[in-house]
């Protein structure tokens, strides 16, 4: 896979596919078996522990239910990273929060707590926090799961318009085809650890593939089966055929 700078990249595909592990392959939280992954030149599992701390603060991570700090308010929740990472005054701070929130909508709620907000406007907080350092590649774990309508549409619209506004590449892992076409440059499907299909989001819907066509339109039946295989079914309620 490439995600070149400044692209906005969906990676999709069954739950167990290896989506999320792709992620934590390129955080560095796992190291892999063969092959690697190259981040602004670096190859991550050859990092010592200082060069992959100081990789990371180039990433955001946008986890898939916000990961929020539940005892600490939404004003503390975006400026976590400036503080433990910077060694910005808190005028400063404070200035840059609230321009962050702001982007996303929430400047009203800086004094609320996580427990106060709800899950569209906690993911948009969540958003928040992921750009507080201004990254370089955000990764977004199923940043739509969860959501209502609105707050989907309005969620994918921020990933993409902040995307923009930063400059940056942003990797989203998701199962929300229709809203991740609308807003993503390209695509990549996986399936049991591969690559099985990738491309604009209009040759994504236009695939003549069976596995893609039954994932992007929804479809019950298809190469990916409803039942996990298992033994003969009457037998395993103890009948007997006559």
């Amino acid at each position: 896979m490439t995600f070149p700078k400044g692209k906005l990249i969906a990676i999709m595909g069954l739950s167990g596919c290896g989506k999320t592990t792709l992620l934590r392959h390129i955080g560095g939280a796992l190291t892999p078996t063969k092959g690697y992954v190259k981040v602004d030149g670096q190859i991550i599992h050859e990092l010592d522990q200082a060069g992959l701390y100081a990789m990371r603060r180039k990433m955001g991570m946008l986890f898939q239910f916000g990961a929020l700090f539940t005892d600490m308010s939404v004003y503390d929740n975006v400026a976590f990273q400036m503080r433990e990472h910077t060694d910005l005054p808190e005028e400063l701070i404070h200035d840059l929060v609230l321009m962050k929130l702001h982007a996303v909508g929430l400047r009203g709620t800086h004094s609320l707590m996580p427990s106060e907000l709800s899950g569209g406007m906690a993911r948009r907080v969540a958003l928040a926090r992921t750009v507080a350092l201004d990254p370089m590649l955000i990764m977004y774990d199923e940043p739509f799961a969860g959501l209502d309508p609105i707050s989907l549409t309005v969620v994918g619209d921020l990933i993409r318009r902040l995307n923009d506004a930063l400059g940056a590449t942003s990797v989203v892992v998701t199962h929300d085809v229709q809203e991740s076409l609308k807003i993503v440059d390209y695509v990549y499907f996986m399936a049991n650890g591969v690559i099985v299909e990738e491309g604009t989001p209009d040759e994504i819907r236009n695939s003549q593939k069976d596995w893609v066509r039954q994932f992007v339109h929804g479809e019950i039946d298809g190469p990916v089966p409803f039942h996990y295989p298992g033994g003969d079914y009457r037998q395993d309620l103890n009948l007997k055929v006559k």
